[in-house]
């Protein structure tokens, strides 16, 4: 049998407050560290923000006293598991070595989840945006050699390659067409909600660290390239949060934020390397889980429908920081000159698109062509790492 989170008793939240002296987690090693822990960090650290984001607001909306007091209560004890989880990570990395781990989470982390989605309308959702993310690691690994002179795959190892995804310069799309047709919660598949909410959260963090680091470089290049992705990440969030159904009730997406933090930190702990990162993930999970029965019991009272309803009996397969290069390659194979029109996708640039471009970009080059041009100037090449075998130039397939 698997492991079905509502049977099982947390700690009691009078008893998750942590000291100084616990929360002070010991980082990770960032030389000798498995990069995929580091990508686990970074997710665990953008579902804990977007828990206590959604806490927070719903909060805003409650009248009822006691609730706000309870959702408090579990809300600090959230804000302590982000500040142990993000204090994981190495204070010894510069803030570009953090953002291309940042990019390694997005393109194997939603690589992984569109190979798994079971919706086909959703699956393509994901399938579009990684390589928008892929393109993004490229464009960052050639910043990083230029600025500080090391090679990306020192970070990311064999794990994700780096070369040219969907260029960067064409993700800049009307607003409108960034909007996505939700799934429909009264017969999607419970793994699709988890799916949605754990990638909406990861890119809700990743552009929520370019909105604050993004100019703390001095290098003109660096800060105009953390710029354009910035708006970026705007759009993928657009997308990704509009697949979630807004008739969710505030207690269903509760309950729904909670069971995702119990399944991912269920997932990180099964596969972690790291022994002390894993006693984190166990100790979270277990916070979870108390987190849980807390969010079903407002579920109940307040929505009269027991959680059961709309909850898997128990969770899903683990989720899996792996390689996907094969999927990878084939998506650049036959997805790369997709672009969106209101709901959906066509290969096609459209009146839309193209005015958008000529609004954003103004008949220039962008930061991210830019940067590819002046690490060719610098190295006289572009910097690359592929594997088991070299992939034809994608970049030669570039619109036009």
């Amino acid at each position: 049998m698997g492991f079905n989170p509502l049977e099982h008793r947390g700690i009691p939240l009078e008893r998750q407050i942590r000291s100084w002296r616990e929360l002070d987690v010991e980082p990770v090693d960032p030389d000798r560290g498995d990069p995929y822990t580091k990508c686990r960090i970074i997710t665990m650290n953008g579902i804990e923000v977007e828990a206590i984001l959604f806490n927070h607001q719903l909060a805003r909306h409650c009248p009822d006293m006691e609730v706000k007091r309870q959702l408090a209560e579990v809300r600090y004890a959230e804000a302590q598991q982000q500040k142990a989880v993000n204090w994981l990570l190495p204070g010894l990395a510069s803030v570009l070595e953090t953002t291309i781990s940042y990019e390694q989470v997005a393109v194997d982390l939603t690589g992984w989840i569109a190979r798994h989605e079971p919706d086909p309308y959703l699956k393509q959702a994901y399938e579009f945006g990684v390589l928008e993310d892929f393109d993004h690691l490229y464009r960052y690994a050639n910043l990083y050699e230029m600025i500080e002179h090391r090679k990306a795959d020192s970070i990311v190892e064999n794990l994700t390659e780096v070369m040219p995804g969907r260029p960067t310069k064409f993700h800049h799309r009307h607003p409108a067409d960034n909007v996505r047709e939700p799934y429909d919660r009264t017969t999607v598949n419970p793994l699709s909600k988890l799916h949605a909410l754990t990638v909406m959260s990861a890119e809700q963090q990743t552009m929520n660290f370019y909105l604050n680091v993004g100019p703390q470089y001095m290098e003109p290049i660096a800060r105009q390239l953390y710029q354009e992705i910035g708006l970026i990440e705007e759009e993928h969030v657009t997308h990704y949060e509009s697949l979630v159904d807004p008739g969710e009730t505030w207690w269903e997406q509760l309950v729904n934020h909670e069971y995702n933090e119990c399944y991912l930190y269920h997932s990180f702990m099964e596969q972690e390397s790291d022994p002390k990162v894993k006693a984190i993930w166990d100790l979270h999970l277990n916070m979870e889980l108390e987190h849980l029965h807390i969010a079903c019991d407002l579920m109940r009272r307040h929505d009269g429908r027991d959680p059961r309803e709309i909850l898997a009996p128990e969770l899903p397969n683990v989720l899996t920081f792996e390689p996907n290069k094969a999927y990878l390659r084939e998506l650049l194979d036959t997805q790369m000159d997709l672009t969106t029109l209101g709901a959906g996708y066509v290969r096609d640039a459209h009146e839309r698109f193209e005015r958008m471009q000529e609004q954003i970009h103004g008949g220039e080059e962008p930061p991210s062509e830019r940067v590819m041009a002046q690490h060719r100037e610098m190295f006289g090449r572009e910097y690359r790492h592929q594997t088991e075998g070299e992939h034809p130039d994608v970049a030669s397939r570039e619109k036009n």
